[in-house]
């Protein structure tokens, strides 16, 4: 059988999809077919075999196909799939870049929406406040120090020089005036650096981006931080103004050493004003800030000036200064960086920053602190206490030195807490506690003297022995029978150890606390010799009553608290704990006290012209020197010793003593020279409580504690100052006013003697010398007083009549222990209404000290009372061992001539 295949049923002649179908010449027969290129066979089938190929229908023939050129081809279609291969890979790229940033975008999008759902809603974002600073400055209103968190005061950005801000730009951040919070320029210049590094070589974090993490974030370094950082620089673009956002930086950017701030760090480091630092102190406070601690001109001059000459490079480059004033700016790498050095006004700064929350409470903004301190006085002292501890101390074993002076109100002047601020802030004048040692026997002495003792009463200098203590000079020397002046003088402890015994130590305690000292004390007899720790300050102040007429005063340092905008928060007063010691007492103290420095161990001080007292001090195995001493116009004291509490070989009576007389002459340079206050009450005004007969009203009326009579007495409308009457001039005049002359002590209380239910004037009645009550004032027609509640009251003592005091009943005209409050206890001179005054044999009269609201005993003949003391025979004390019979000192002088033979030049 024979087959016919058909041209079209072969299996390679489909048409190619998407070109026209070409038509294809028909093979004769026998002829064979040649395939062209391009153009595919699906079965190739030999004619020859299959008896050639079939004829066209119809019957034509085709036309043969011509040959194909030798050596050529035809052009190949497979070329146009390769080249669309190549295209699509390109294409493919640029699809898959696409998908990819997309999908980044996404990522980064949600990582943003992430980290920033995390932060406070937007509304919610506010600038925090500032700590607050503590501006204190002295008593000429120039500078000491700035206190607080921060270490200065806040500036604004118009304050300052031009070239500090311009500095800050840069070196932090060349860019910051134009980019938007986010610097990606500057990102990408650092990823390109840290590759080429192979390491991270700097931030990128831009001005904004460090005010968002200083403000609002932790420092840590994650991604989440990173991301709310840019988050919060971005708002904070949208929100300030670039002059605003600089301005945050600079108040709050940390400088090192513990500045926060352009103000903090200009003070810290040169010592001046950020409005006015030079150009090249600007520098170099910009070349500190991209590490603090190892560029600051402090710790690393080196590192700082190097810092400093590239800032100033970036300066000029960036057109804010020329080359040659970049140059000019610069610090020679040989020359020493001139910084501010701590001093001693540092101690005070420090002490009164411990005072603010007593004073306003918590500080919420910036407040000026006005203070009392002198700065030349303070300066004075700082370089004296330095001069005299560097040249001394090697020789004398000691290392330290503080001193503290105050006018004779407690008004404070000066105060060195040691000789190094910079190297040790801790305060020896304030904080430290020592011994005091023979500076505290004074108020041994005063319980004596109160109790009735004079200086000239005679005790024995020997060695006893008392429930096992048995207390020995310094200089094992003994001399008898001496008085208690040449006791003191020559600070004898075996008669500061019987005195104490003798008044009793609880009776030391209550005069020392009475007198200032605020220390916790315990009651044991060695109390006498000092044994107790005290501060200097407490001790210096507790020696003013000596000075001001017997007037206790509260150590005072600041005299106004206000904030910024002027407000008063604090203003100091004069009130303060009134009279502490009578001035009969006060004059015996200051005799034996100036005795003390004349020819005692504190003879080496000197004061030209000035009269003055004091006492030295020297503790066990010399571990603390010091002296205290006193003239009308200023106290001070001085300690001097070691930290660590090492014995020296110093004295009271050398060094310390020497820089007293070094301070205190530059000092009282210009002041008026006066006398210490002697004993006398002329002129003293004592306000004392009576009853208004018209009334029945506790009222205020005063006397005269001179002469015991009634002193008439007004108030100024205008101050509310007391007015007394001169009877000499018919004018009122100031209570402290007296005409021709005398004391000028101010008066126990001021106010008037009114009637508290009208409000008039009350008429002055005649007052009794010996109780110091109206001779008259009764209002019950009884004969008898009776106070607002109708209750009878004892004229004598001004107590109810029936009341039970310490275990007695006070019945009327019985005389009562003004220290105690006790009813005096078969007390009989032939006086009934008074008890007797020791040094001049008189009735004392009762008064009321209305600043502590008890009565006080006060002479009745103040103005006798010394030539009362010149006739009156040596006094002894007995206990706690009996003395021999001694005959009366006939020359003073001669018997403190006899103590130099004895004890030679000993200072304790």
């Amino acid at each position: 059988m024979d087959f016919r295949i058909s041209a079209d049923d072969r299996v390679g002649n489909q048409p190619v999809r998407g070109s026209k179908p070409r038509s294809q010449p028909r093979a004769s027969k026998g002829q064979r077919v040649e395939p062209s290129m391009g153009q595919s066979v699906g079965v190739f089938v030999d004619d020859e075999r299959s008896g050639g190929a079939p004829s066209s229908p119809g019957g034509r023939s085709p036309k043969p196909p011509k040959p194909p050129r030798r050596g050529k081809t035809q052009p190949a279609r497979s070329k146009k799939p390769r080249r669309s291969r190549g295209g699509g890979f390109l294409m493919g790229l640029l699809w898959w870049g696409f998908v990819a940033c997309l999908w980044g975008g996404i990522a980064v999008i949600g990582v943003i929406v992430y980290y920033g759902a995390q932060l406070p809603a937007a509304g919610t974002w506010a600038i925090p406040d500032r700590a607050p600073n503590i501006r204190i400055l002295a008593a000429d209103g120039s500078l000491i120090s700035n206190r607080g968190k921060t270490g200065g005061e806040a500036v604004t950005y118009r304050e300052l020089p031009y070239y500090v801000p311009a500095a800050i730009i840069a070196s932090e951040d060349r860019r910051f005036m134009s980019h938007f919070g986010v610097d990606p320029i500057g990102l990408l210049s650092v990823a390109i650096e840290s590759v080429q590094a192979r390491g991270v070589t700097r931030g990128a974090s831009t001005i904004t981006q460090q005010v968002a993490k200083n403000l609002f974030l932790t420092p840590d370094q994650t991604l989440g931080r990173k991301v709310q950082e840019a988050i919060l620089s971005i708002w904070l673009e949208q929100t300030y103004t670039k002059e605003e956002i600089l301005e945050l930086y600079m108040n709050r950017v940390y400088f090192g050493a513990g500045a926060t701030g352009i103000e903090a760090a200009a003070q810290t480091y040169f010592g001046v004003s950020a409005r006015n630092l030079s150009l090249g102190q600007a520098a170099m406070l910009a070349g500190i800030l991209p590490a603090p601690s190892a560029y600051n001109p402090k710790t690393n001059p080196e590192r700082a000036i190097e810092r400093q000459r590239l800032s100033l490079n970036a300066m000029a480059r960036d057109g804010f200064i020329t080359p040659e004033e970049a140059a000019a700016a610069q610090i020679d790498p040989s020359q020493t960086v001139r910084t501010r050095v701590a001093g001693s006004e540092d101690y005070v700064a420090d002490w009164v920053e411990s005072l603010m929350t007593a004073y306003i409470g918590d500080i919420k903004s910036d407040v000026v602190v006005q203070t009392t301190i002198d700065f030349k006085m303070q300066k004075d002292a700082e370089f004296i206490v330095k001069e005299m501890v560097a040249s001394e101390g090697p020789k004398r074993g000691f290392t330290q030195g503080a001193l503290v002076a105050m006018d004779v109100d407690g008004t404070v002047r000066a105060m060195v807490g040691g000789v190094d601020y910079q190297a040790s802030q801790y305060n020896r004048a304030v904080t430290a506690k020592r011994q005091p040692g023979s500076t505290f026997k004074p108020f041994v002495y005063m319980a004596a003297m109160e109790k009735g003792y004079t200086p000239d009463t005679l005790a024995e200098d020997a060695q006893f022995d008392y429930n096992g203590w048995s207390p020995r000079n310094a200089s094992g020397k003994y001399a008898g029978t001496v008085t208690l002046r040449q006791g003191l003088a020559y600070s004898l402890n075996t008669i500061a150890a019987r005195l104490a015994i003798d008044v009793t130590p609880a009776a030391v305690i209550d005069v020392a606390t009475r007198m200032g000292i605020s220390s916790q004390l315990t009651a044991v007899p060695s109390i006498a010799l000092g044994t107790q720790e005290v501060n200097l300050l407490e001790l210096t102040s507790a020696y003013a009553p000596f000075a001001n007429g017997g007037m206790g005063v509260i150590p005072n340092v600041i005299t106004k608290i206000s904030d910024k905008e002027g407000k008063v928060l604090y203003e100091a007063s004069d009130a303060g704990p009134g009279r502490v010691v009578a001035p009969n007492i006060l004059a015996e103290m200051n005799d034996m006290l100036e005795t003390a420095v004349e020819v005692g161990t504190g003879k080496g001080a000197n004061l030209g012209g000035w009269e003055f007292g004091g006492k030295t001090g020297t503790s066990q195995n010399a571990r603390d020197a010091l002296f205290v001493g006193y003239t009308a116009a200023m106290v001070t004291g001085v300690w001097l010793g070691n930290d660590n509490d090492t014995k020296t070989t110093l004295s009271g009576g050398n060094v310390p003593v020497a820089i007293w007389s070094q301070f205190m002459t530059k000092a009282h340079a210009g002041k008026q020279i006066a006398k210490i206050p002697g004993g006398s009450y002329e002129g003293q005004l004592v306000g004392q409580q009576v009853i208004d007969p018209a009334s029945g009203q506790t009222v205020t009326q005063y006397v005269d504690a001179g002469t015991g009579q009634t002193v008439q007495t007004t108030t100024d409308p205008t101050t509310g100052a007391l007015l007394r009457y001169d009877p000499a001039t018919g004018q009122y005049v100031p209570a402290t006013a007296i005409s021709g002359g005398g004391s000028t002590n101010q008066p126990i209380q001021t106010g008037q003697m009114t009637d508290p239910s009208t409000g008039m004037p009350v008429q002055s009645q005649p007052i009794d010398p010996n109780t110091g009550w109206p001779a008259a004032a009764n209002n019950n027609g009884g004969g008898y007083l009776v106070d607002a509640n109708g209750n009878q009251i004892d004229p004598a003592t001004g107590l109810v009549v029936g009341q039970v005091v310490g275990g007695n009943q006070v019945v009327q005209g019985q005389n009562v222990d003004p220290v105690t409050g006790y009813p005096l206890q078969g007390q009989s001179n032939g006086f009934d209404q008074a008890p007797i005054d020791p040094s001049t044999g008189m009735p004392m009269m009762l008064v009321v000290d209305p600043a502590t609201n008890q009565q006080v005993w006060v002479p009745s003949a103040p103005a006798q009372m010394q030539q009362q003391q010149q006739v009156q025979q040596p006094q002894q004390i007995q206990p706690p061992i009996g003395l021999g019979e001694t005959a009366p000192i006939q020359n003073e002088r001669s018997q403190r001539t006899l103590m130099d033979i004895i004890f030679g030049n000993q200072q304790n």
